[in-house]
């Protein structure tokens, strides 16, 4: 799917917070205490890098501990904050993709998103073309991310919402056994782990 996605439709207003952090944003940077550069930047660390790589840390604790696994499958919320990872206050539903389920993850009223585990939502994430979409076509949509799945493989859509948030638990790609820890979270993506893209095998992401 394309990353642009506004095609014919009318931008949504802005929520009151949205509204109030661009008004100071605004203000910093006509008093020069802040240039957008600095904003882009600071946006872009927390949009892929910090929030995706504590996803990424998830993954492959559960990837490589069976126990943790369980616990996070049972409990997601519970089982980050095992590890740290205690900004995400909404309960936290982690859903596994299998050889045969995939699992794909939306917010069709506005853009509710595990921030903790994976940093700000991105652009197209909020978009009324996703959100509208891959809830009546997610086979078709996930096409258009460049993830074409085999029709036997079940897709399961779940809706985000301000009381319960999803992530979705990739599958663990083959050729990686021998793959420590942190190798294995350099692999995860945020899009594998919304449910837009699988993880590719060292061999392919290389």
């Amino acid at each position: 799917m394309s990353h642009q996605h506004s095609g014919g439709h009318h931008p949504e207003p802005e929520s009151y917070p949205a509204l109030r952090t661009r008004a100071l944003e605004a203000l910093l940077i006509e008093k020069g205490l802040l240039t957008e550069e600095a904003v882009d930047a600071i946006v872009k660390l927390y949009e892929q890098d910090i929030g995706p790589l504590n996803g990424a840390r998830v993954v492959a604790r559960a990837w490589t501990d069976p126990a943790f696994k369980a616990r996070l499958l049972a409990d997601g919320s519970a089982a980050i904050d095992e590890l740290g990872l205690d900004g995400n206050r909404s309960p936290l539903v982690v859903v596994e993709n299998t050889p045969t389920v995939h699992n794909v993850v939306v917010c069709t009223l506005c853009s509710c998103y595990p921030w903790a585990v994976l940093g700000l939502p991105p652009n197209w994430y909020k978009s009324p073309a996703y959100r509208a979409r891959v809830v009546i076509e997610p086979r078709a949509v996930l096409r258009e991310f460049g993830l074409d799945l085999d029709e036997s493989v079940e897709i399961r859509v779940w809706d985000s919402s301000a009381d319960q948030r999803y992530m979705v638990l990739p599958e663990r790609p083959s050729g990686t056994d021998r793959l420590t820890v942190d190798e294995l979270a350099r692999l995860v993506t945020r899009d594998s782990m919304i449910g837009v893209a699988e993880v590719k095998s060292p061999a392919v992401a290389g």
